[in-house]
C-alpha cells in the first residue's frame, strides 16, 4: 500500500511534444522496472491540451497490475528504469499513445499526460 495521494498534474504551456517526455517527480528506492516486467501502478491520465482527466486508478480506489508489453508504447518506453516508490510523469504524443486521429480509440490523435506511481515489479 502507498501513503501517496492522487497527483495533481500541472498544465504545460507551449506546443505539444512530438517525442516522449519523461520527468521523475520522485525517485524510488525499490526494485527497478525492466522492459519485460509486470508492474503494479497507480496512475492518473489527462489530455495534454485540455487538462481533462480521462482515466485514473485513483478513482477506482485500487492500483492495477499488468505486463508492460501489453501497454501503450509510451508506457513501454517510459516505465523501465523507474524504481518502486517512484512517481514519474510521462507525456505521450499520439504515436506513443493510441495512434493518429481516426484510429478508432476515443483518445486517438491526442497527446496524453500520465503520472504513474510504481508500487511493485514482478
Amino acid at each position: 500500500m502507498t501513503d501517496k495521494t492522487k497527483p495533481e498534474i500541472d498544465f504545460h504551456e507551449g506546443p505539444e511534444p512530438t517525442d516522449l517526455v519523461i520527468r521523475d517527480i520522485e525517485i524510488g528506492t525499490g526494485a527497478e522496472a525492466t522492459p519485460g516486467a509486470t508492474v503494479d501502478v497507480h496512475y492518473l491520465g489527462v489530455d495534454f491540451e485540455s487538462g481533462e482527466e480521462f482515466d485514473s486508478s485513483w478513482g477506482r480506489g485500487q492500483s492495477i497490475s499488468f505486463p508492460l508489453s501489453g501497454l501503450i508504447k509510451g508506457w513501454q518506453d517510459g516505465i523501465p528504469g523507474m524504481k518502486v516508490g517512484g512517481r514519474r510523469e510521462l507525456i505521450c504524443p499520439p504515436h506513443l499513445a493510441y495512434g493518429p486521429a481516426g484510429g478508432g480509440h476515443r483518445l486517438s490523435g491526442r497527446t496524453l499526460t500520465f503520472v504513474i506511481d510504481l508500487l511493485g515489479v514482478k
